[in-house]
């Protein structure tokens, strides 16, 4: 198992977000965490990273207790993570942004600034430009490549898609795909719902905090009082 989050209840102050959240991803495959805007899925994946850690309840990552741990640390350990907001330096180019995360210790991995750009080919063209002036697509494209350039065992992929053209979408569907073929877990946040039970081995639902189903996606998608409460599909 390579991750297991058991019963994390996470606030932001005095506000109780997450009530009893648990889920757990098995390596290689890529599951996809299901619901509304505000249903509590970034909340789940901050908590994970450790940028909201819970106040209760115990994550663990590749046998370790990580609850609570700095992202700095969880990043060293092998957890990746690319956010909702995409959060590029926006002064430096694109190569820049991938240069600075590679870590001079790390051990020989397949990620590095030449297959990030075989992985994504439209950033090479623009490897000398400031990533605040690139599009939507290309800083989202941008941020996963500064994920990958860890080298990570697990990737927290928090909706990749959101607000992207339809091209962009397509080309990011496709890649995602070629992450589980080089043998990496990928957790994944998703509102487009097609997207993510295309790709995904198994799928959680979550709403108001509270994960209310599961299991396979065909299980999902023959458990039509859920798909009908929670996902309108």
């Amino acid at each position: 198992m390579m991750l297991d989050v058991s019963e994390i209840h996470t606030y932001y102050g005095l506000s109780h977000i997450l009530f009893g959240v648990s889920l757990t991803v098995n390596q290689g495959e890529i599951v996809c965490l299901l619901g509304r805007n505000g249903a509590g899925k970034s909340t789940t994946m901050r908590s994970i990273m450790g940028l909201i850690p819970p106040q209760k309840g115990t994550i663990r990552f590749k046998g370790i207790t990580c609850t609570g741990q700095k992202p700095y640390l969880l990043a060293r350990m092998g957890m990746g993570f690319v956010p909702d907001d995409r959060r590029v330096f926006a002064d430096l180019t694109v190569g820049e942004n991938l240069e600075i995360v590679q870590r001079k210790n790390q051990k020989t991995g397949i990620w590095n600034k030449d297959s990030v750009y075989d992985f994504f080919p439209p950033l090479r063209s623009i490897d000398a430009r400031r990533a605040g002036f690139l599009s939507g697509g290309e800083q989202q494209m941008l941020t996963i490549g500064r994920a990958l350039m860890t080298n990570p065992d697990l990737l927290l992929l928090d909706e990749p898609t959101e607000g992207l053209a339809p091209l962009v979408v397509r080309l990011l569907e496709q890649q995602i795909r070629k992450l589980k073929d080089t043998g990496l877990t990928v957790l994944l946040a998703e509102q487009n719902q097609h997207i993510a039970l295309g790709l995904s081995d198994r799928g959680y639902v979550i709403d108001n905090g509270v994960i209310r189903f599961g299991g396979t996606i065909q299980e999902l998608m023959e458990n039509e009082p859920i798909r009908q409460k929670y996902l309108c599909i």
